[in-house]
């Protein structure tokens, strides 16, 4: 029953993309099982991203509703300690990324982005500078800042942050051909913005992406289907998302939002989120 509930719910997603038919990328290979994370904590991972100061780490967060705490995990999927988030509360976490911050320190952006029924005057993304010392339970005061679309409340699940230039960029959800949006670095510490429209994706129903650490690479998923974009040297994430995306092999997963690189760049690797009663199972993708 779970099995037939997994492949009515991926028909009924699928039946609401209409993005095109891109080539299918041979250069990673099919997914690889490394942990089921059974967690009580951990039931709705909506984000991931690699740490760039410890060697396989991962910081993962909960979606809606959930504890306003990052959660820190090793590359094999255990659970290594938490950070929370002070003066704050998941109204609803959608991404995480890892990017250069204040003074270039390397920090954790958190995307409070999520907006099911484009209802909230603004959207928020969090920042905190990446520990230097782990401990089991951290507790740190977050900058933040408020934001705005420029036409009015939109859902959004993926925030990504361009390891070159420090800019944010996040894409909405919910319409036929998604939005990037940009916040540039040195808006930030404003305290809030009106993001900057850049263009229209060729994809739909983003739920999650990444940029590589070196800034060679990007990826976004949506239920179905993981796109996959290459940048040439230091030019505008927008004129890298401007060519037509290659799809890159993906199991799907019940409800998997999360998506992130390796700090090399040399594998991605994916996590859903509780549903079905299916418990979440960590992939990596490694390049062939």
């Amino acid at each position: 029953m779970k099995k037939i509930a997994l492949l009515l719910f991926l028909v009924t997603i699928g039946q609401s993309i209409n993005a095109q038919d891109f080539p299918l990328d041979s250069i990673f290979s099919d997914g690889i099982p490394i942990k089921t994370v059974n967690s009580v904590v951990l039931n709705e991972m909506s984000g991931l991203a690699f740490s760039k100061l410890h060697q396989d780490l991962v910081y993962v967060h909960n979606d809606s509703g959930g504890e306003p705490v990052v959660y820190i995990l090793d590359s094999l999927g255990n659970v290594l300690g938490e950070i929370e988030l002070l003066g704050t509360k998941n109204r609803d976490w959608e991404d995480i990324a890892v990017g250069p911050g204040k003074d270039g320190q390397s920090s954790i952006y958190v995307g409070d982005i999520g907006d099911n029924s484009a209802q909230y005057e603004y959207i928020t993304v969090l920042r905190l500078p990446e520990p230097i010392h782990l401990k089991p339970s951290m507790r740190v005061p977050p900058e933040k800042i408020n934001l705005r679309f420029p036409d009015g409340p939109m859902d959004a699940e993926t925030l990504m942050v361009d390891p070159l230039s420090g800019d944010i960029f996040i894409v909405s959800k919910r319409d036929k051909q998604n939005t990037l949006f940009r916040l540039p670095a040195d808006k930030f510490e404003e305290g809030e913005a009106v993001l900057e429209e850049v263009m229209k994706l060729p994809i739909t129903s983003s739920v999650g992406g990444d940029i590589s650490q070196d800034g060679a690479q990007i990826i976004i998923k949506n239920y179905l289907e993981v796109y996959y974009w290459q940048r040439i040297g230091d030019e505008e994430i927008g004129k890298s998302l401007s060519r037509n995306p290659f799809r890159l092999p993906y199991v799907p997963e019940p409800q998997g939002e999360a998506v992130g690189f390796t700090p090399a760049g040399e594998a991605f690797y994916t996590i859903s989120e509780v549903r079905f009663e299916i418990q979440p199972v960590l992939y990596r993708y490694p390049k062939k």
